[in-house]
């Protein structure tokens, strides 16, 4: 399951002590494997993470008891009742780099599977995220990267990556920074946070550091113009006390026509992909069987100290255009393609911290997020709104870094990952959100609590529906029981607004209702509590 990458990113943010060095630069696991094991070629290091949890939320259609991943309310039959669900999780990622002393250590390769499942789900089959039942016997590796990394001849600090990699809207190296400093600058992996296979340069030349990168996200029939590939250049520079700024462009040309993707949903902008990780679906009129897209994002964005571990404040923001255009073949006229409609949106995103006690965890964050909506579509020929990663992988983007658990997903899942809102867009609708969490460690690095707010609105009325989406409470304890070991306890409630009252909102909505404007009864308020121990082993 692509959501693997969310533990991994747990994995990598596991905050040091204040007297570490600066992880942004220098404390990776892979690093860490490296020195603790002088003069061997092959570096082991996994991760162990368990969860028991108790929600009220649940799918409909038993299909999906194995995983379930997109938006609560929507295809993917997520729904709120007044029964209670009792499950336990587990997964396991193990990590492997071999880097070889014949090659003077200019060279390695690095390669990470997973292996979860629903204790007790099923046995003695084959299938990803199942395989604890009596007797187990089940077929369930899954291959998250298999690449590899060459030193560029006659340089340092430059790096040519090849294969199934990381594929994160940053410029920095997923491979030696902290998965939580990513997540908390650039574009925080709002827009692209996946894997995909392709070729990566990663380079510094005087305090910029630099990257290039182009991906087949799918490659579909080998002998035609049908493929979906994404082409990067990213750059970060450090201006002086701690301050950076960067900027990025990127560009997807999509020529698939939705052919490919993930399982029977498909992929691209008019696939039922898109609707089930929460992003706009462009409605394809009748007739049109092929269809070209052609997108590009570009923007700014600056951070300072965003992990608190320079000083006692910390701030980072962004600013992303979203441009492009979708074409569809005229059916009278083969291999001639009209313009459907442009995309001209805009998304923002502010955040700081104030650190007030004597760990990073003693701490204060508040943030806000803007996307642009569109209230109609593309009648007019102009979508407003902005597309992500999710529009082609589930999930291809991120939101998990505000520190909710319910209106915007959580990183600390296994087989279900869902929430109010799952990708940037909002459907289309657009957003504005505020995140408030409040931290403090009762003993240092040993024993920490932590609470937290968010609320959000859609900035487009839907249908028979209001702007409000939901407001949430939030908390954890957190005991760090060894070094690198941790239990926790999480807690979460969701009011839900008039948002949901929608039925375009709601996809069990009937088409009469849909059709009449029909305001639907307000759903159930979500919640879940879960206990869960994470264990990074090095």
């Amino acid at each position: 399951m692509v959501t693997s990458l969310l533990l991994t990113g747990s994995l990598l943010a596991w905050a040091p002590p204040p007297t570490a060095p600066d992880p942004a630069t220098t404390t990776t696991p892979e690093e860490l494997g490296r020195t603790r094991r002088p003069g061997k070629d092959l570096t082991f290091f996994g991760y162990f993470f368990t969860r028991a949890e108790m929600t009220n939320v649940s799918p409909e259609n038993d299909l999906f008891k194995g995983q379930i991943v997109g938006r609560l309310f929507g295809p993917n039959t997520t729904r709120t009742s007044k029964d209670r669900a009792v499950f336990l999780e587990q997964r396991f990622i193990p990590f492997f780099i071999y880097e070889p002393k014949v090659l003077s250590r200019h060279a390695r390769i690095r390669a990470s599977f997973e292996i979860d499942w629903t204790y007790g789900d099923v046995n003695n089959s084959a299938g990803g995220n199942f395989g604890s039942a009596f007797t187990a016997d089940q077929v369930n590796l899954q291959t998250q990267n298999v690449e590899a990394e060459f030193d560029v001849p006659g340089t340092k600090h430059w790096y040519v990556d090849l294969g199934l990699q990381r594929l994160y809207d940053t410029a920095l190296d997923p491979y030696r920074t902290v998965f939580e400093h990513m997540t908390l600058t650039g574009t925080r992996l709002n827009f692209w946070g996946s894997d995909a296979v392709g070729v990566t340069v990663h380079g510094l030349a005087g305090g910029q550091k630099i990257k290039l990168g182009a991906y087949q996200l799918y490659e579909n029939l080998i002998q035609k113009d049908d493929d979906v590939a994404l082409f990067e250049a990213a750059t970060d520079r450090h201006l002086g006390r701690g301050v950076h700024v960067g900027g990025h462009v990127r560009y997807l040309r999509d020529a698939s026509s939705g052919a490919g993707g993930v399982g029977l949903l498909g992929q691209g902008p008019a696939s039922p992909l898109a609707g089930y990780t929460g992003a706009f679906r462009v409605p394809i009129p009748g007739g049109i069987e092929s269809y070209r897209s052609h997108f590009v994002w570009t923007g700014a964005d600056a951070s300072y100290n965003p992990l608190l571990t320079a000083g006692w404040w910390g701030a980072s923001a962004y600013v992303v255009g979203n441009f492009g255009r979708m074409l569809a073949e005229d059916p009278e006229r083969p291999d001639h393609y009209d313009e459907l409609f442009k995309v001209r949106g805009v998304a923002a995103n502010a955040r700081v911290a104030l650190r007030y006690g004597r760990t990073p965890h003693d701490m204060v964050s508040l943030e806000s997020a803007y996307t642009s909506g569109d209230a109609d579509g593309i009648t007019d020929g102009v979508y407003n709104g902005v597309i992500t990663g999710n529009t082609w992988g589930a999930p291809g983007a991120l939101m998990t870094s505000h520190g909710a658990y319910l209106l915007m997903p959580h990183a600390y899942v296994v087989n279900r990952f869902y929430a109010a809102v799952t990708d940037p867009s909002n459907l289309g609708f657009g957003l504005w959100s505020a995140n408030l969490n409040a931290s403090y460690d009762i003993v240092p690095n040993k024993l920490e609590v932590k609470v937290g707010g968010a609320v959000a609105r859609s900035n487009i009325k839907p249908l028979a529906g209001e702007r409000f989406i939901g407001g949430e409470l939030n908390g954890r304890i957190t005991w760090r029981l060894r070094p690198l070991v941790a239990i926790e306890a999480h807690a979460a409630h969701l009011w839900l607004g008039g948002f949901f009252r929608s039925p375009e909102v709601l996809s069990a909505s009937s088409d009469e209702d849909l059709a009449a404007g029909t305001p639907q009864a307000l759903p159930r308020n979500p919640w879940t509590a879960f206990l869960s121990l994470r264990w990074l082993m090095v």
